[in-house]
């Protein structure tokens, strides 16, 4: 059945916003060191860069820089991951082991985290937080596996549960489950009880796993050193993000996240090549930066995205800040839907029929959202308080996603 979104006016301006500003900061701006290995966003949109020489932090304006010189707690310069947990903890790993950096009105305190006091292993590849806040520490050493902290307890799991190659990183699922992503071994799930492996003759493109995201609908984005194996009811493979001279099409992926258009996000690097890129799924295909659009570098190491769906990129040149990107991908919804926009009443209006509506949000032109509906038993919102401007209305409707951008005048 064909089917397309029908929308009905009184005047509506559509703006298709293609371009983007890419601004790159370094040591000359206040970054610790241009080798940035790893990049975390706190809930106040600082930015937090793990680098070869210690950790910086960018507020927006201003830098401020950790290493052992001035903080001798730190275990290591080289910082190979980093994360912000929900309560504003900084957790750094390295090849020594975990920090934990707990901020104060006069500085900060710092806690060390080794062998001797829980991890299963010193060398942390990947820290992340669970939906109930406990952290999972990734270790890609032979048999090490993952360390689990609830905040005053340490359990680990290893071989035979997992594969002894490791894991890379963690991810949570809506109910709460693991995946991980093993270096030699594809990917595992675990519900709490059971460990479930999958590997190439599942459908993966490969078992050299090097990072996975869960996006809004659920699917398991598994990167690896030959592209990206997409897992739903079936499995996708995405082989050619970023764009390669042939013969060199796949793609190793380095880091994966998604923005809040629950858009995947992706780093390509290969080595041999010394050639990489950022690459983002729009629903329907692959877009791709790189240094010749004005990234840092071609070594990419991570990703991370702010509240504004600002795309921040660690490189082993300095750090890069992609400006958010409007969503500009329909997806679509039956014939019978409508969405009124009435630019005299500053209000829109949904006719979705038996549909369930599942959000509406409005983000103003930098990315911030500036309208959020609690009540989804409404139809009708009333948006004569937002000034004139470009804006973008994301709704979810029954599985689907409606974004479209309006004009206010």
């Amino acid at each position: 059945m064909k089917k397309f979104i029908f929308l009905s006016f009184a005047f509506i301006y559509i703006l298709k916003c293609n371009s983007q500003t890419i601004t790159n900061y370094s040591t000359f701006d206040g970054l610790i060191n241009d080798y940035v290995e790893c990049v975390a966003v706190d809930n106040n949109d600082n930015i937090w860069f793990g680098t070869a020489a210690g950790i910086s932090m960018f507020d927006g304006n201003n830098w401020t820089s950790y290493s052992q010189s001035s903080d001798p707690q730190m275990l290591s310069n080289d910082i190979k991951a980093i994360t912000v947990a929900s309560n504003g903890d900084v957790w750094v790993g390295t090849d020594y082991g975990a920090n934990k950096l707990v901020l104060g009105s006069t500085g900060g305190t710092w806690t060390s985290h080794t062998i001797l006091t829980g991890l299963a292993n010193n060398k942390i590849t990947s820290i992340d937080e669970a939906p109930n806040g406990n952290l999972w520490f990734s270790h890609s050493s032979f048999q090490a596996g993952v360390s689990m902290f609830d905040g005053n307890n340490w359990i680990s799991y290893n071989s035979p549960d997992l594969p002894p190659s490791g894991v890379c990183e963690t991810s949570f699922d809506a109910n709460g489950d693991k995946w991980f992503a093993s270096p030699l071994d594809g990917l595992v799930h675990f519900d709490g009880a059971n460990f479930t492996q999958y590997t190439v003759a599942d459908g993966l493109v490969s078992n050299y796993s090097t990072s996975i995201c869960i996006d809004d609908y659920g699917h398991k984005w598994l990167g690896s050193g030959s592209g990206m194996s997409q897992l739903s009811n079936s499995v996708t493979l995405h082989t050619q993000m970023y764009l390669l001279p042939p013969p060199d099409t796949l793609n190793p992926v380095v880091d994966i996240v998604k923005d809040s258009y629950n858009r995947v996000w992706t780093t390509i690097y290969v080595g041999y090549l010394a050639v990489g890129g950022v690459a983002y799924w729009n629903g329907q295909q692959w877009n791709d930066f790189d240094q010749s659009d004005g990234i840092a570098g071609q070594n990419v190491r991570g990703l991370a995205i702010d509240s504004y769906n600002n795309v921040w990129i660690a490189t082993s040149t300095g750090v890069s800040k992609i400006s958010a990107i409007p969503n500009s991908i329909e997806n679509i919804i039956d014939l019978d839907s409508k969405i009124i926009y009435n630019t005299y009443e500053k209000k829109i209006t949904l006719e979705i029929n038996n549909k369930s509506l599942r959000s509406f949000n409005i983000y103003n032109n930098l990315g911030a959202k500036v309208f959020s509906s609690y009540d989804l038993s409404k139809t009708n919102f009333n948006i004569s308080n937002l000034k004139k401007g470009v804006y973008y209305v994301s709704i979810g409707i029954g599985d689907s996603f409606v974004n479209k951008s309006i004009v206010i005048h």
